[in-house]
Formats: C-alpha cells, sequence, structure tokens
C-alpha cells in the first residue's frame, strides 16, 4: 500500500464540487488521498483502499419496493455504481464511511428501506437546513460510533429529508436526535461500516467529527478500529 491509502469518493453528476473538496480536504488531513467517483466518472473500486459513499441525490425507491414521489430527484445511473461499489467493498472488508444519503444507501444496499419524507413521519421534527451544527444527536455508549467520537451527544448539521426506516441485515441504531430520526448506523463484525445522517466533513473545526475520517483511513491501513480505540 502507498504511504496515502487512496480512498474513494462517490459524488452526484449534478454538482456536489463542495462536499467533495471538504471531503478531500478531511481525507488528506487524515492522511490519505482521494479520487472523485461518479457515473459518469467510475474508477476502479479493486484499487481502492477505502470508500466514502457521499451525499446528493435521493435513492431510487424500487431499490426498497417504494413508489417515487414527484418532487424527488434520483440517478439511477448513480444507485447502480453504488449498490455495485457496496457490493466489491462487503467482499472485500473494505472500510466505508457513510455520508447522508451515503448512510441511506448503505441500509438499502443491506435490504433496509427508508422514510422518503421525515416530516410525513416524525411531525414533531424540526424543518432544519444547515451546513451548521444546530441539531442535537444522542450516540449509543456501547457503540463503534460513540468510541470513535469519544461522545454520547453532539451537534450536527442536517441537510436530508428522508432518513432510514427498515434496518438493513447486520445493522443497528447507533445515533438518534431528538425527534426519533435515525442519525447514525453501523454493523457489527465489520472492520469499518458506519453512517451518519450528517456532513461532517463540514464540521473541519471539530476535532471529534474529523476522528471520523482519521479512524476511516487507519481502518484502510490495516489497522483494526478496536486496536486503534485503545490506543
Amino acid at each position: 500500500m502507498a504511504a496515502r491509502p487512496l480512498i474513494g469518493v462517490t459524488a452526484s453528476r449534478h454538482g456536489s464540487r463542495i462536499a467533495w473538496w471538504f471531503n478531500r480536504m478531511a481525507l488528506w488531513r487524515a492522511g490519505a488521498g482521494a479520487v472523485r467517483i461518479t457515473a459518469d466518472d467510475p474508477y476502479p473500486i479493486d484499487q481502492l483502499d477505502g470508500l466514502v459513499v457521499g451525499g446528493g441525490d435521493d435513492i431510487d425507491a424500487s431499490l426498497y419496493g417504494e413508489t417515487a414521489r414527484p418532487h424527488i430527484r434520483i440517478d439511477p445511473e448513480r444507485d447502480r455504481l453504488e449498490m455495485l461499489a457496496l457490493d466489491h467493498a462487503e467482499r472485500r472488508r473494505m472500510p466505508v464511511l457513510g455520508i447522508c444519503r451515503g448512510s441511506q444507501i448503505i441500509n438499502v444496499h443491506r435490504g433496509g428501506s427508508l422514510h422518503m419524507d421525515i416530516h410525513e413521519v416524525y411531525e414533531q421534527a424540526q424543518h432544519l437546513r444547515t451546513v451548521l451544527p444546530r441539531k442535537r444527536v444522542w450516540i449509543e455508549p456501547d457503540s463503534v460510533l460513540y468510541r470513535i467520537l469519544s461522545m454520547g451527544e453532539c451537534r450536527v448539521n442536517a441537510l436530508h429529508h428522508q432518513s432510514v426506516d427498515r434496518l438493513g441485515d447486520g445493522l443497528s441504531v447507533v445515533a438518534r436526535d431528538r425527534a426519533g430520526i435515525v442519525q447514525g448506523t453501523e454493523a457489527a463484525g465489520h472492520p469499518f461500516l458506519i453512517g451518519v445522517q450528517w456532513h461532517p466533513e463540514y464540521l473541519v473545526a471539530d476535532d471529534r467529527q474529523q476522528n471520523l475520517f482519521r479512524t476511516l483511513v487507519q481502518a484502510a491501513r490495516g489497522r483494526p478500529v478496536a486496536e486503534q480505540m485503545a490506543a
């Protein structure tokens, strides 16, 4: 492996350049190189050491047995790209961090489903859309996410209108917000498979949030998360 592991970052074809640059910076600070992957510009997954499944478009509802709403923008080619990338990552036990949409498609990939509009289900939820850390999230104390962040409560940003509904195989809910919306999931027994509903790449001044990228990069180097947490 090169001095800097290579982490693929999936992205939308329709923009998402700002998120890409923030992810790239976070991964560079954590000691990795990054390559942007889109449906128009794929990359050989077997040449990667880790994967960030980024935010962006909604996921085709037919992938989890529902009918799409008219106002939802989807990109079926991106869905296929990420589902295949997750297949490959699963076979190789490659470390994966899902961010916002990325957390959702990890759940769909494992057979789970989504709430297409959180405000239809969680009527008391705030109508919040901001890159600033304005949402309070509670994290399960026995989770890997808790050990990575070293805290059971934190403030995060919110840029989503969908969320995890039925859990996919092997996943556990490890974080929720005040309304009960799923904010974090992880897979037990996996070297590193974590999804967060917020965007840690934008929380550049929050050193604990940046630990998500550091832990991912160290896992890509072959260092077990448990060993990292014990250090």
